[in-house]
Order: structure tokens, then sequence, then C-alpha cells
């Protein structure tokens, strides 16, 4: 097929920006300014701080469980747009509710919604894209995480000034209204398969395949179901430390290390900025050098941030630690994402990744719960953050035990 002067995959990967901004920028992430304020207008304790966060894992993981279901029957884009719809819509009840328990409920569906949208999506990379594009496509659809964060961290400590001990209930209502203008953006843009378009995925060659045929085809069901557990105890171990610092490190600065509410926002914003680089360079230097060097090299910097934190250092080492963190945060997504789709054949990526994120769901529900627990009983954060630490190293002996996703990465062209 003769060359087109524009692909379609890059409005897919716009698509894909404008719904992790919405699905987890807002609709997760931005939990971490909030709670400051929600616990003082609420007289909410550190553990049912980490009990919200918890909520609304169970939901993520309750939406990556039958996300895979959902595609092979509605297609990944109606899965997308309905995911954000209860996103969205949850987010604006949470502005209206009083009771701990009610908003717990509400934030549930969001994490439903969320693990929808997000799966679906990264779904769509293997379709989409050739191997060799995989790892800056989920790597550039990810920044969109961090947009949501520098505008959480933005927008929030102005609305918190102005509206007293109710703008945290401003901030949901926002944000809730954004993802919903979202799911609209993304329901217009989006299409299921390249093939529809008579396009061939982004990268590939006229006699490529969709797929690699290497370890997908010469790999039997047991081998494979290694990998995908080998691949699953990895992310959860991110998804464990990671959201420990996401949720909390707000709350540690204002609460623990004395910073006010507008300056911890703009480092959680200085946060954002870095993630923007986090997805497009970790992933083009495992679409370079392997996955799992990729993954080395994350690890190894999260277990830097998490330490710094940990040991409770202040000025410029705080600083250091925000800018290892948002570095690599969205990093091991991208990746792992298109590991799956370096191993499996394209239709059965949605299903893996579902089985996957799984693991990182299971990490997540129990990372804000654990961190919770330990900063009610010690009285502070430090014993979580020294704990992440402990476990990314961990996550690093994993990682050297992996088999490369690609007989010879850098070998591909990148062109």
């Amino acid at each position: 097929m003769p060359e087109r002067p524009f692909h379609y995959a890059w409005v897919i990967i716009a698509a894909g920006v404008v719904n992790l901004f919405a699905c987890l920028g807002l609709g997760r992430f931005a939990l971490g300014m909030l709670l400051p304020s929600m616990r003082q207008g609420l007289s909410l304790s550190y553990a049912e701080l980490g009990l919200i966060g918890t909520g609304n894992f169970v939901g993520y993981l309750a939406g990556v469980v039958i996300c895979g279901t959902l595609v092979r029957r509605l297609g990944a884009r109606r899965v997308i747009f309905f995911g954000l719809l209860a996103v969205g819509s949850s987010m604006l009840l949470v502005s209206l509710m009083d009771h701990y328990l009610a908003i717990l409920a509400c934030y549930l569906v969001t994490g439903i919604g969320s693990g929808l949208a997000n799966v679906a999506m990264m779904g769509l990379v293997a379709p989409w894209f050739a191997p060799r594009w995989r790892g800056r496509a989920a790597g550039l659809m990810v920044a969109g995480n961090g947009l949501g964060i520098m505008l959480s961290g933005t927008l929030i400590p102005l609305l918190a000034a102005q509206e007293g001990g109710v703008g945290w209930r401003h901030g949901w209502w926002w944000m809730g209204s954004l993802v919903l203008v979202s799911a609209l953006l993304c329901g217009a843009l989006l299409r299921n398969d390249p093939a529809a378009l008579r396009l061939s995925p982004l990268g590939s060659r006229p006699t490529a395949d969709y797929g690699p045929a290497s370890l997908a085809t010469a790999t039997e069901a047991p081998l494979r179901w290694t990998l995908i557990a080998h691949l699953g105890a990895i992310y959860l171990l991110f998804g464990f430390t990671y959201v420990i610092y996401a949720t909390f490190i707000v709350t540690t600065l204002v609460q623990e290390l004395g910073y006010s509410q507008a300056a911890a926002g703009t480092l959680w914003v200085w946060v954002g900025f870095f993630s923007l680089f986090s997805g497009p360079v970790f992933g083009g230097l495992s679409d370079r050098l392997g996955r799992r060097w990729g993954m080395l090299l994350v690890f190894a910097l999260q277990t830097g941030a998490y330490l710094l934190v940990g040991s409770r250092l202040t000025g410029g080492w705080i600083y250091l630690s925000i800018a290892l963190f948002g570095l690599v945060v969205w990093s091991i997504p991208s990746i792992l994402t298109a590991a799956v789709s370096d191993y499996l054949p394209r239709q059965k990526v949605t299903t893996a990744l579902g089985q996957i994120t799984l693991c990182f769901g299971l990490g997540q529900v129990c990372g804000p719960a654990v961190a919770g627990l330990l900063a009610e009983t010690s009285g502070s954060f430090a014993s979580s953050y020294l704990l992440a630490a402990a476990l990314t190293a961990t996550a690093m002996v994993l990682t050297l035990g992996l088999r490369p996703a690609l007989p010879s990465p850098a070998a591909a062209p990148l062109g």
C-alpha cells in the first residue's frame, strides 16, 4: 500500500491522550490534590482517606475484569465512551456528597469507568501500530495522565482558596464536566481497526502482520501463562508502590513537611510536567533497548524517589524526588503494553492486558489501604515510602528474569 501523507493512527494517539487525561489524569490522580481539603471539610481520618483510594481501585479492578468481554461484544470505541461517561457522572455526584460512605460508593464507580476506558484504549495499540512503534505510541498516550495532574495541581488550589471549605466540591464538579466532554471527543474520533479505513498499522512493512509470529505461534499455552504471570507480578509491584506516592505525596507535603496547599500544588504540577516525558522517553527507549532494560531503569529511578521522601529529607531532596517520580511514573504501563502487544497476536492483546492489569489493580487496591494504616499507626507516611522502595527493588529482581520481548529490538529500523 503506498504511503499516505497522514496516518489516522495519529488521531488514535490524540484520542488516547484525551482518554487518559480524563479517565486517569482527572478520574484518579486529582484525588491526591483533593484529599487534604476533603479531610478537613469532612473530618476524615488517614485510614478513611486510604480507603477512599482503595475503593476507586476496587472499582478499577472490576472494570479490568469485564473489559475484555465488553470489548469483544461492543468494540473498544464504545467501551471507552461508556467508561468515560461513568467516570464523569460519578465525579459530578461526588461533588454533591456529604458522607464518607457515599463518596466511597461514587468513587468506586469512577474506578470501574477508569478501568474500562484505560484497558480498552491500551488494547488499540496492537491493531494500530507495528511492534517497532508500540512503545512510543503507548508512551505518547499516557502523557494525558500528566496533563490531568498539571490541571488539577493548578486548578484545585485556586478553587480551595476562593471557595473556603467547599472548594473540593467545585474541583470534583469541574473535573467531572471535563471528563464528559472528553467522552464525546473520544466517541467521535476513535476507530477500532485500521482495516475499516483501508489502512495498515502505522510503521508496518508491506509483508508485516498485525502482531509478531515468533512467541505467539511458537510458544505453548503453559509458557504463555507463565509469561503473563511474570508480567503480572511486576505490574502488581508497580501498582502497589506508585499509587502510595501519587495518593499521599500532597498530604505528606502539607501535613507532615509544612508546605502550604499552594506550594504542594505547585510541586504536583511539576510531577505532571515531568510525567509528560515519562511515557514517550522510556517507551521509546524500550523500543530500542528492549522491554527488560527499559523497566530496570524505570524501577531504579522509582526506588530513588521513594527513598528520598521516605527518609524525610527536605529542600532540594524533595524536589529531586518529585522530578524522579514524574520522569518515570507512566513508563511501566507504556512498556508493558508494548511487551504484551509484542508477545501475543492482536486478538488476545486486550484480554492479556486485562489479565496483567488485574494484578496491577490488586496492587493499587492494597497500596493506599496499607499506606494509610501504616501512617495511622506510626503518625507519618515515611514507613509507607520506605516499603515502596523495597518493593520496587524487588521488581528489579523480577525484571532481570524476564526474557526479551523482541528477538533483536535494536536491529529494528525506527524510521
